[in-house]
């Protein structure tokens, strides 16, 4: 079986720069991004707005989603 691509690993749309940033940061699947924030997407090159936006509708197909932020921070 051939290994897949990143951008094979996540929603379609979710695009080749976010996939790739993804990966090279150690997750590989949707489940693994409940464990971040949406601004901590944010800061990773190559996640913009777009990319947010179909993580988090997928997320929320599974009845998941990112981590809320601290109250203290």
């Amino acid at each position: 079986m051939p290994e897949q691509r990143p951008a094979d690993r996540w929603p379609k749309g979710t695009g080749n720069p976010a996939s790739s940033a993804l990966e090279h940061a150690g997750f590989s699947t949707l489940e693994d991004l409940t464990r971040l924030t949406e601004k901590e997407l944010l800061a990773m090159h190559g996640i913009g707005p777009k990319a947010i936006g179909v993580l988090k509708a997928a997320l929320a197909d599974r009845g998941l989603a990112l981590r809320e932020p601290d109250s203290s921070t």
